[in-house]
């Protein structure tokens, strides 16, 4: 049992690097262009602050390196997004996203790790950074919503990435089963409604997919996801 959750974790984080890799495109895209054109730098932000916690739990729960890692390997990627879009944003957004971080990835993040550090020990510490994590995640999961609404709407999945959607299923159906293996429910609570809504997605698009035309313009856009 130990070596098949050890296999799973594995695996979970490889297709979780991926999907961290996944929004390289776009900003590949804002460095070429100058400019962060409509994008918006909130679900980097979001994004950022769960790897941190993720990051925190793995360290502080026993055998639970394989989560700090991969979440580890998040925040380095994530820092360097936010970072990327704070300089290439024009003022009035530079000024937004760099309150933003101040408030979210500083302001809450040490507070909750000093909450935490100071004033609890052991499984409560370990339970409350999970708990706080994965209420993150689920709020995070819900942002596929709106582009599945765009998608029912429109009927059309040109702003919806299957590569993205693709590896986000795989995300959550991976690390749903190691929480099952490991017996942990903050992972598996969140990784399960990412990988229904997953299945949704690509439900979505066996009904309205259709071969893209020479002229479709694509903005790529991130997804907030989970990654543990």
């Amino acid at each position: 049992m130990e070596a098949l959750i050890f296999l799973v974790g594995v695996i979970g984080n490889i297709i979780s690097v991926l999907v961290f890799l996944s929004p390289v495109k776009t900003f590949a895209r804002i460095v070429k262009h100058g400019t962060t054109e409509e994008f918006e730098s909130l679900p980097y932000i979001c994004t950022l602050l769960n790897s941190c916690l993720w990051t925190y739990y793995g360290v502080i729960k026993p055998d639970a390196y394989l989560v700090a890692t991969v979440n580890a390997f998040g925040l380095l990627v994530e820092l360097a997004y936010v970072a990327l879009f704070i300089f290439f944003a024009p003022p009035s957004k530079k000024a937004k996203a760099a309150i933003l971080f101040g408030v979210i990835d500083v302001g809450f993040l040490v507070a909750a790790v000093l909450t935490t550090y100071l004033m609890l020990q052991g499984d409560a510490r370990i339970d409350a950074i999970g708990f706080i994590s994965s209420a993150l995640n689920i709020i995070m999961y819900a942002s596929p919503l709106a582009a599945m609404k765009r998608v029912l709407r429109r009927k059309s999945v040109e702003y919806m990435p299957f590569l993205l959607t693709f590896f986000l299923f795989l995300n959550g159906g991976v690390w749903t089963f190691y929480a099952v293996l490991a017996h942990d429910w903050f992972l598996g609570v969140p990784n399960a409604i990412g990988l229904l809504l997953g299945i949704l997605q690509l439900s979505l698009y066996a009904i309205y997919y259709t071969p893209p035309s020479n002229h479709s313009h694509h903005t790529d856009p991130l997804l907030p996801v989970s990654h543990h």
